[in-house]
């Protein structure tokens, strides 16, 4: 059985996906009211599971005509993902610290390894130290 504050998160998720909008308005006594607990239960689940790490920011404002605002936030920006090995290719081209012979070669190369991409760039660095070591012109 669930227990309440799994019941009350239930219910705010819940009316905020049920008009499909990014924040709901209630008054926090009503609220307990409706769900049969106290108001505190709702403050409760409020702080903990309403949070900014979870994407919801919480207004809330005290007193007669008092009102608790949840937000869905936009969730952030992903980290910028690390370059692929075959990206790393092109940037070295781009850059003219390789030539097209070399740049066509090591893009054959990580395209017939048969690894993951940290093995690959392993691989690249290596040619890429092998070449630099071999007196480039």
């Amino acid at each position: 059985m669930r227990n309440l504050a799994d019941a009350i998160e239930s219910f705010i998720i819940g009316e905020l996906l049920r008009d499909h909008e990014d924040a709901l308005l209630v008054q926090r006594n009503e609220l307990a009211e409706r769900l049969s607990c106290a108001p505190s239960q709702i403050s409760y689940v409020l702080s903990t599971r309403f949070t900014p790490e979870r994407g919801f920011m919480v207004e809330s404002r005290r007193g007669s005509g008092g009102f608790v605002r949840i937000v869905r936030m936009e969730p952030q920006q992903e980290r910028q993902k690390e370059p692929a090995a075959a990206e790393l290719v092109e940037h070295l081209a781009g850059q003219k610290l390789i030539t097209a012979r070399e740049r066509a070669l090591l893009k054959y190369m990580l395209h017939i390894i048969d690894a993951d991409e940290a093995k690959k760039k392993a691989v690249l660095q290596q040619a890429m130290a092998l070449l630099n070591g071999a007196g480039r012109r």
